[in-house]
């Protein structure tokens, strides 16, 4: 157990940098972007495999699921889907708390804290997990109460039940990710996700194509590859892989907890108002006249998001890291012109998907279905996808400023108005009142909601006074630093 882990800590004056960010400011307006671009993609890049290779699993065991049968296919969509998916975007929130904190102390050469972080992070999103044990252990009773069919509702309750480790592993898995990446070891991350991937395809095919163990089989081995993320992330942080940011278990993890508590609950609260808005959207299109015909298309439609979405949801974490960076070095114009970069940089590939969906809408649909009637539907869906891409590539990225930044309590007002009084209000009344279908319910969620909520991000980055933030940034990690007995 360490005993001061400040003691440990490289002695690496903040003002030694200055000379450095003096002449970074100085330099030619290319070179500055090429620079910032290298940091910047040194993040973005792992992040995309990393992301891709999860979102890969899920899908993977949702077409070992599919061979089974329809019943199998429809237990495990829900089961990952509703169940995993409400407390995923709640505990993946709460863990970017630590890209604020951690980003801002490793940007002030306060190693020792990121350690420290992390660790309260684990406390906190472990019970928070036990809180939302019942979501798993009644899940049956629950989506019967919804409206599911008895037989659909008991199969997805016993397939929610096994999914338990995949639940508890996120409480480990989301923090470690982060501690990681704000010190910029992304590679390891990459590395880690594409065993987790491999291992994930071998017992998939084993456990169902070998050992015959059907639809609870699926289930099992998405454990399995879950579990393999944290131990591999977890031995390489505790194996030397990060001497100074790892200085072992501490009880000064303690102290602070609540003020961590706080941070975790707006960083929380910030993400999974997004996350379960899209979500609400296939609740929606559910309850429509032909209904059947509708979900299927936008079920495409939101696979074809999702993938794309990857990427977005890298430059998320790219952003926060690299604001957070600047931050705790106190280089407000650093942040700013990072941020420039990245949203520029994340325009222009949300741009270019925007053309390949405008001009390839029916032959992208090909893959997922050959329905005349669903390629048609989805032909009408394909400009509003395109819209949600173009949005996308710009939301995420200033929800990462946000994050990095510390301003997770602010986005989630904005986020609870934007979404939720104003989005989704417009989305009912042109699916119902206008009697636009699928079509008013996404264009009213679109438009009314997202569209708002990032002029309204744009507002505040734009306005912001990078100086005052990287002064508040400094202060803060001084605080969480006393927390902890540092007095350096």
């Amino acid at each position: 157990m360490s005993t001061h882990p400040a003691a440990q800590e490289p002695n690496v004056p903040l003002l030694q940098s200055k000379s450095l960010i003096q002449e970074e400011d100085d330099a030619p307006l290319s070179t500055r972007i090429r620079v910032e671009s290298r940091k910047l993609w040194h993040i973005v890049g792992p992040a995309v495999f990393s992301r891709v290779a999860s979102y890969s699993m899920l899908v993977i065991t949702q077409a070992f699921a599919g061979h089974l049968g329809d019943l199998e296919l429809a237990a495990m969509s829900i089961a990952n889907n509703v169940i995993v998916g409400f407390d995923f975007g709640l505990l993946l929130g709460m863990a970017s708390a630590l890209e604020t904190l951690c980003g801002q102390a490793y940007g002030a050469k306060k190693f020792h804290m990121l350690g420290i972080y992390m660790q309260r992070s684990w406390i906190v999103l472990f019970i928070c997990c036990i809180f939302l044990l019942p979501i798993y252990l009644f899940a049956t009773p629950a989506l019967k109460l919804l409206g599911q069919p008895a037989d659909l509702a008991e199969l997805a309750g016993k397939v929610a039940v096994l999914l338990v480790p995949l639940h508890f592993s996120f409480a480990f898995q989301f923090p470690l990710q982060r501690f990681l990446q704000s010190q910029l070891k992304t590679a390891v991350i990459a590395y880690v996700s594409l065993v987790a991937l491999l291992v994930h395809i071998l017992v998939s095919w084993w456990f169902v194509s070998g050992l015959k163990l059907g639809l609870f089989g699926t289930a099992i081995t998405i454990n399995i590859s879950w579990w393999v993320l944290v131990f591999g992330l977890l031995i390489y942080t505790v194996s030397g892989g990060c001497p100074h940011t790892w200085t072992g278990f501490s009880i000064e993890t303690f102290s602070g907890l609540w003020d961590f508590v706080k941070l975790s609950a707006a960083s929380g609260l910030m993400l999974c108002l997004e996350n379960w808005y899209y979500r609400i959207l296939i609740v929606m299109t559910g309850n429509l006249d032909n209904a059947k015909i509708a979900v299927d298309a936008l079920s495409v439609c939101m696979t074809i998001n999702g993938w794309e979405m990857m990427i977005p949801l890298a430059f998320f974490a790219g952003s926060g890291v690299r604001v957070a960076n600047e931050l705790g070095a106190g280089n407000g114009k650093g942040a700013k012109f990072a941020t420039k970069v990245a949203v520029g940089t994340s325009v222009v590939i949300g741009v270019f998907f925007w053309i390949i969906i405008m001009t390839f809408d029916t032959q992208i649909s090909l893959i997922f279905s050959s329905s005349e009637v669903v390629l048609k539907e989805v032909k009408k869906l394909s400009i509003l996808l395109a819209f949600t891409i173009l949005l996308n590539s710009v939301q995420p990225v200033l929800s990462g400023v946000a994050v990095g930044s510390g301003w997770q309590s602010y986005v989630a007002y904005v986020n609870l108005g934007c979404y939720y009084l104003i989005g989704l209000p417009l989305g009912l009344l042109m699916g119902w009142g206008f009697k636009q279908g699928v079509m008013g319910i996404w264009g009213g969620m679109i438009f009314g909601g997202t569209a708002i909520q990032t002029m309204i991000l744009c507002i505040i980055t734009i306005r912001c006074d990078w100086d005052k933030e990287a002064e508040k940034a400094r202060l803060q990690i001084r605080e969480w630093g006393e927390d902890t007995g540092d007095q350096h």
